[in-house]
């Protein structure tokens, strides 16, 4: 490898001996190194510019001499031309468009901007990509100033007017409507200016175009100004123009005729006339005030149930998920929730449900578990019926009775669902799968599929005797 890299390097300086002119010393020697022939050549075979390149700056300086600012006569008239202030015409312009406390930050700001300076420090560009950095305020334009409200804003609080109120406001809009005028508009300054202009936003009128459009409008008002004093003398009452203005424009809140800036449509208030007191919540008179918005109505019909007694159940969230569901425009999270309820006393229900909200789940799977109780068998209402073992997916539970005051030794889970369901002594495994939720599924399908021993006896055509019962008196719970 070395002997051809000797080989390479020959070659190529045999080359650069050849393009370097005869009055140059020769290839061979330490000085070609430094000729610039060399390093042309040689920056031919790097990847990154050279440094006097990497340093040049995109943007070009300019110098006073290049701008003509030599002297103090020149600095003037420049200054003069670029930064003129404001004349009487364009104040009163300022005055139309903005406000007062405006105007008093614009005449702030002039008297404490020097014009020199921003003729000496500054440079105004000139291409096509500049941006508005110098602003006189003459111009208004809708992507930087936002016009000023005229009025406050509607009320949140307006409702539908009833009629006295619409006969009312109909006086008030015949006492003030302006009279004589048939189409109920008046003119704007856009509607002076050139067709060619008419489309365009007012900020990009010329000067001399909108000088004089509002000359034409200011005059346009005085006339007006004048022809309502002598409508007013002869008051003849508003034309079909004025009414069929009325009806289309006039609004029928209680919002004294504000318009909006906001593109959404006023609420609904809470009272609408003719339809306040028409739909309300289902509420029975027998419940004594237990369910005001009406969310046990339907399970007072599917169970029977009064609402009392459905409140005096016993219910217990047992498991609680946070489940995503993946569609074609994203993850979508959930809560799934699954629920128990008992009355303590033999009946035992199950529940699930899944909501983007966790407390409508909870809501939702209580309700379903109520509606889902079933009773449980049980060995003189204590335990169950000797062994029983149920299968969910890779869960085995092993339900196993056991006398009088051996309690409950068994998960937490399950000891929630004993006591909803009324059982005292009772002992559970796990064989396989603890999964919260295969769990209370084996345990509740385990407790349904209970053997009855009197079934078991029918069946087999003989009779059953419980001797604990018969001789010993049986269990006093």
């Amino acid at each position: 490898m070395s002997a051809a890299r000797l080989a390479a390097r020959s070659f190529l300086s045999r080359r650069l001996a050849a393009a370097v002119p005869a009055a140059a010393p020769a290839a061979s020697t330490p000085a070609a190194s430094t000729c610039p022939a060399v390093q042309q050549q040689q920056s031919q075979f790097h990847s990154s510019a050279h440094l006097e390149a990497r340093r040049r700056s995109r943007f070009k300086n300019v110098r006073a001499v290049e701008m003509g600012l030599t002297s103090d006569e020149k600095i003037e008239s420049f200054t003069k031309k670029k930064f003129a202030e404001y004349t009487e015409d364009e104040k009163a312009a300022l005055a139309h468009n903005y406000p007062a406390e405006h105007m008093e930050a614009i005449e702030a700001a002039e008297a404490a901007i020097d014009p020199k300076d921003l003729t000496i420090q500054g440079r105004l560009r000139v291409d096509p990509y500049r941006m508005p950095y110098i602003d006189d305020f003459s111009e208004i334009q809708p992507i930087i100033d936002k016009r000023a409200r005229r009025s406050a804003p509607p009320s949140h609080k307006a409702r539908f007017m009833d009629v006295d109120e619409f006969t009312q406001d109909l006086i008030n809009w015949a006492d003030e409507i302006r009279r004589g005028e048939p189409t109920h508009r008046m003119k704007k300054v856009r509607d002076f200016v050139p067709q060619e202009f008419f489309e365009k936003p007012e900020g990009q009128w010329p000067k001399d175009v909108r000088d004089e459009a509002f000359t034409k409008f200011w005059a346009y008002l005085k006339e007006q100004k004048d022809a309502d004093a002598k409508a007013a003398a002869n008051a003849t009452g508003p034309t079909d123009g004025d009414i069929l203005s009325y009806i289309l424009e006039r609004s029928s809140m209680t919002d004294n005729n504000l318009q909006s800036n906001s593109s959404l449509a006023p609420a609904l208030p809470d009272k609408v006339p003719g339809v306040e007191g028409k739909y309300r919540n289902a509420i029975d008179p027998a419940d004594d005030g237990l369910d005001d918005k009406g969310q046990y109505q339907e399970l007072k019909k599917r169970t029977g149930m009064s609402v009392r007694q459905i409140l005096q159940l016993k219910t217990k969230k047992l498991v609680h998920r946070r489940v995503v569901n993946q569609t074609r425009l994203g993850k979508i999270a959930s809560d799934s929730v699954m629920v128990i309820a008992g009355n303590g006393d033999g009946w035992l229900g199950l529940g699930m449900a899944k909501s983007v909200e966790a407390s409508i789940a909870v809501e939702k799977a209580t309700l379903l578990a109520i509606q889902n109780m079933q009773p449980i068998p049980r060995y003189e209402n204590r335990t169950i019926y000797g062994e029983v073992t149920a299968k969910v997916s890779g869960t085995i539970v092993r339900l196993t009775s056991r006398p009088p005051g051996f309690g409950l030794r068994v998960s937490h889970r399950i000891f929630e669902m004993c006591r909803a369901a009324g059982i005292r002594d009772l002992n559970a495994k796990f064989l396989r799968s603890r999964n919260p939720m295969n769990t209370v599924k084996a345990t509740y399908q385990a407790l349904l599929s209970q053997p009855n021993p009197e079934n078991l006896a029918i069946g087999r055509g003989k009779k059953l005797v419980d001797v604990r019962k018969v001789y010993y008196g049986g269990s006093v719970y």
